[in-house]
């Protein structure tokens, strides 16, 4: 689909002592399957090893937390979920960023995360957590103990599954007869169409279409019977299913809708992915040229949010210190630590008042709303923003 060459991992923030040691890089090529459509990266470390000190706390966004408190709120609503009759599980639930709107109103609710310190977290907001990884295995051992959940939350755990049909073979297994699941994650149409391709990278194994989501699906008998789209991540699907035995939720008509509009699209045609490459080796080339007449022209440069997809695209660029003097990020546990690859050095965000960069590179561009929001105080001394995808765009869109 799109060579992006050699990666780092590119949630692994290195310390100052480890940017002299060896750092492991891996391929990052991934493929399509002219049969089922999933397009998958190579499976180089097993979940257990890429996420066992996983630091990534969602509750660090605020766009985030909205988006899960609307959801909690359209989800009680709509599956009559109550405080005595309903249990609630999500899958990989994170610092119980999302959950805490469940408890909040009641009902029982289980969180499933294998990171210590990120359950930790969670249990701390009054979110009961498992430190656990979700497989089969665990959804037999929660069935013999009697537990079966009327309501299965999964956003973007999909994407870091390599072993997908044993995973959704086990959200079966625990989703009570007439129960529903929902999972959220990335849709590929838009990252192929809006050029996201720093959305790849090796911690998310998967990379969907509705296409390739049903067929998966049903071969654990789970039906989707809806689907939307949603802003998140440059442009997700929310799937909701249920059991085939379960005649109560009738498919509506969103779902023929959807898989039309891919099918046009051309998602189950090859051309659709190999034309993808040129495309995103164009994006590389406009941004550097940006960077590069920016820096000869004196601008000071820092980058806003040390997340996985800013990671992707500095690496896959050769974006480091020579560019970025700094990048700033809102959680804690990354301040001192220096980003995987191009050892960028990370502050809190207070160090952008401080230095007062001309240009600050919005490296999770699918926030930029929130971000610019957040630092428009730049604007006092003539800063503006850089927005790298879908190609690089300088805000408040002026002449340089």
């Amino acid at each position: 689909m799109v060579d992006l060459g050699k990666s780092p991992l590119c949630q692994r923030f290195l310390t100052a002592e480890e940017l002299d040691v060896m750092e492991p890089f891996y391929p990052l090529h991934p493929m399509v399957c002219s049969e089922c459509w999933l397009v998958q990266v190579d499976e180089y470390l097993s979940p257990e090893e890429l996420f066992a000190n996983y630091e990534y706390f969602s509750s660090y966004s605020t766009s985030w937390l909205n988006h899960a408190r609307e959801y909690v709120e359209m989800a009680i609503d709509r599956f009559d979920l109550t405080s005595d009759a309903s249990r609630v599980m999500e899958i990989a639930s994170n610092d119980g960023y999302l959950l805490q709107y469940f408890v909040d109103r009641g009902i029982p609710s289980l969180g499933i995360d294998p990171t210590a310190k990120i359950a930790a977290a969670a249990e701390e907001r009054g979110v009961p957590t498992r430190l656990e990884f979700f497989n089969l295995a665990l959804a037999e051992k929660l069935v013999e103990e009697g537990y079966r959940a009327d309501l299965i939350v999964g956003n973007n755990i999909l994407v870091k599954i390599p072993a997908l049909n044993e995973f959704v073979e086990g959200v079966a297994m625990v989703l009570a007869d007439e129960g529903v699941a929902t999972f959220e994650f990335q849709h590929i149409v838009p990252l192929i169409e809006e050029n996201h391709f720093d959305t790849i990278y090796h911690e998310h194994y998967n990379y969907f279409s509705l296409v390739s989501a049903l067929r998966i699906f049903a071969a654990a008998g789970l039906v989707t019977y809806d689907v939307e789209t949603l802003w998140t991540h440059g442009g997700s699907l929310r799937l909701y299913l249920r059991h085939d035995s379960d005649a109560s939720k009738p498919v509506r008509p969103s779902v023929a809708k959807l898989l039309d509009e891919e099918r046009s699209f051309g998602i189950t045609a090859l051309a659709t992915y190999t034309a993808y490459g040129s495309k995103v080796e164009g994006t590389k080339r406009k941004l550097l040229a940006l960077l590069i007449e920016l820096k000869d022209a004196g601008s000071s440069i820092v980058a806003y949010g040390a997340a996985g997809k800013g990671n992707t695209l500095l690496n896959y660029c050769g974006i480091g210190t020579d560019f970025i003097d700094y990048a700033c990020d809102r959680n804690p546990h990354r301040h001192g630590r220096f980003t995987p690859g191009s050892h960028i050095p990370i502050y809190h965000p207070d160090r952008i008042a401080e230095t007062k960069p001309d240009f600050v590179l919005i490296l999770p561009w699918n926030l930029k709303d929130e971000i610019m929001a957040q630092l428009d105080y730049i604007g006092d001394w003539g800063g503006r923003f850089i927005v790298p995808i879908p190609e690089a765009m300088i805000y408040p869109k002026e002449e340089v």
